[in-house]
């Protein structure tokens, strides 16, 4: 077989010097950059050039947008792997990108060292077979709101875990969200949308009750059974169980529901048979399972058989920069609730930022809905709950998210290296330094020189 030549990679960008910084993060030897400023122009490149990996911000100005830049080149012959970039992520872009055969989607500002190793899985990747693609068939998205980082992640994995049949474990705190996925899961799997989705919170019922609420009953079982019943899981067939605190579950519990998972099928009280089950499990608990697996308290094979794909949800307090959004949209949800639309102060909505929130999106909507019922003409700080107004100021908030001087120091660079069209030489001379030491500096803060940035 004949040594394949330099892969080649498209960086597709509007913003001509965010194009520039993208190719020179992702240029290294045996790489070849190219970009484009319009999508159409990416678009067009597509039919009659092959490129092993196309990198494109979601939202281009035009009629068309990354999407489209993604569709065009995983139809081409041979499909590209397409990665996508975006300040202004949802569930619903992640879905379609999914589908649509995206390699992966990376959120502004991005971190270095991960898009240049995404870059570097994708090129591995240019080497297999091409990957199967799911058809699209959106459903409409449940109300998970955010852009950070990490809701991103999470976004990401419930496209990538809808159209399987594996069961899922989404972990987090307490009020962070963790139905809202496993319905939003349900909603967006092509073979489970018009099916029972069917949630049971295994905490809230004792266990002599538990396991005829999920597994069913037959008449005279037991005292009290006047007729058959069956169970949550006979009830979600062909849809998805939610099974809410599932650590909670006593170990006789664990036993049992593993036996349903490995067999497939479930066994009512009292009946002589078991019926099979084709109802998905999506569960969640805000229980830390693998300490209580270490301490005997859930059992191991139960815990990896539930966690076949894991799904963390953040703390409201480590995405502060989507509270925004979510007060805007409980503003919005309550004005519908009560014809009522009531304003928020900038300060007000600065104060709610800043506050750790530790009941999570729970607390901030409980929050929000009782500050519409009392707060008529509009919403001030004065108005807030007291916990919030003593909570750190904008000012301290504003100081501990400045950036460290390792990272002022990589920014520093980027810009010498920006200024000078990327000569080596000329950037040593700028920063008062010599090459050798520059190509150290450039390695610790993963920022790429190519061979030929000596040129002219």
């Amino acid at each position: 077989m004949i040594a394949s030549s330099a892969s080649r990679i498209l960086v597709v960008d509007d913003d001509v010097e965010a194009c520039r910084l993208l190719a020179e993060l992702v240029a290294a030897p045996g790489r070849e950059v190219q970009y484009a400023q319009r999508a159409e122009d990416a678009i067009a490149r597509a039919r009659h050039e092959h490129f092993d990996l196309v990198i494109s911000d979601l939202h281009l100005n035009g009629p068309k947008s990354g999407l489209d830049v993604l569709q065009a080149f995983r139809r081409a012959t041979p499909p590209s792997e397409v990665v996508l970039i975006s300040g202004f992520g949802s569930l619903d872009t992640a879905v379609q990108a999914v589908r649509a055969g995206a390699f992966d989607y990376i959120s502004k500002p991005f971190d270095i060292t991960e898009i240049q190793r995404t870059v570097a899985r994708a090129l591995r990747r240019t080497a297999e077979p091409p990957p199967l693609t799911a058809n699209a068939g959106d459903s409409a998205p449940y109300a998970l709101v955010g852009r950070t980082a990490g809701m991103l992640a999470v976004y990401k994995h419930i496209a990538h875990a809808a159209d399987s049949s594996v069961p899922v474990l989404i972990v987090g705190e307490s009020g962070t969200g963790k139905e809202l996925v496993a319905r939003a899961i349900h909603a967006h799997g092509s073979r489970r949308a018009g099916r029972p989705f069917v949630p049971i919170n295994c905490g809230a019922i004792p266990e002599t009750l538990l396991e005829s609420e999920l597994f069913g009953h037959i008449r005279g079982s037991f005292t009290g059974a006047v007729a058959d019943r069956k169970g949550v899981f006979e009830g979600a067939h062909g849809g998805t169980v939610f099974l809410d605190e599932v650590g909670e579950m006593s170990p006789a519990m664990q036993v049992k529901l593993l036996r349903v998972l490995q067999d497939g099928e479930v066994r009512p009280l009292g009946a002589v048979r078991a019926i099979q089950t084709e109802a998905r499990v999506v569960a969640a608990t805000n229980v830390d399972l693998e300490h209580a697996v270490a301490e005997g308290r859930f059992r191991r094979d139960l815990y990896f058989r539930l966690g076949v794909i894991v799904i963390r949800l953040p703390p409201l307090r480590e995405r502060c920069e989507d509270i925004p959004l979510l007060v805007d949209q409980f503003l919005r949800q309550a004005a519908a609730r009560t014809g009522r639309t009531v304003a928020i102060s900038d300060p007000a909505l600065d104060a709610l930022s800043t506050y750790s929130w530790p009941g999570n999106v729970r607390e901030l909507e409980n929050t929000i809905e009782r500050l519409v019922v009392f707060c008529r003409t509009g919403i001030d700080v004065d108005d807030l709950p007291p916990a919030v107004n003593a909570a750190p100021g904008v000012e301290e908030r504003l100081f501990r998210d400045l950036p460290t001087l390792d990272e002022m120091e990589r920014r520093y660079l980027v810009h010498v290296l920006q200024a000078v069209g990327g000569n080596r030489t000329r950037a040593a001379d700028a920063l008062g330094i010599d090459r050798r030491t520059l190509y150290r500096m450039a390695e610790r803060f993963g920022v790429g020189i190519t061979d030929d940035a000596d040129r002219g």
